[in-house]
């Protein structure tokens, strides 16, 4: 079964910003798109609603939207939430890259290269 999972607390900063932004029922779509310095880059938006190759998962009363062709390149991710002194950010651990650049927000895997872009 492929699974990705959304911390407790980067699912209380999801609510939080898509309340702020007038969509609390709204969903967290996590996708993977070409590009980045590595050749794969992680791609976070709010959706209104599911699209037909959605897979709908929910987490801490999040629901998560990922399409059926990137589940493969994601499953076992761990989204987090992070503060530090400089502020706090989305933290994506991906077991399947292989790969990141120095930035951290690009990636490849095994199986997937991506196309690589200037940095």
């Amino acid at each position: 079964m492929m699974t990705i999972t959304l911390t407790e607390a980067a699912a209380y900063e999801v609510k939080d910003m898509m309340t702020s932004n007038g969509m609390p029922d709204g969903y967290l779509k996590l996708s993977v798109k070409g590009g980045g310095c590595t050749g794969l880059s992680y791609g976070m938006s709010a959706e209104e609603a599911p699209g037909d190759n959605d897979e709908i998962l929910s987490f801490y009363g999040v629901n998560v939207l990922v399409d059926k062709a990137d589940m493969p390149i994601l499953n076992g991710t761990v989204v987090d939430f992070k503060q530090s002194l400089m502020g706090g950010g989305f933290a994506i651990e991906n077991p399947n890259a292989i790969a990141s650049c120095g930035c951290g927000s690009s990636f490849r895997t095994r199986d997937v290269a991506g196309t690589p872009e200037n940095c």
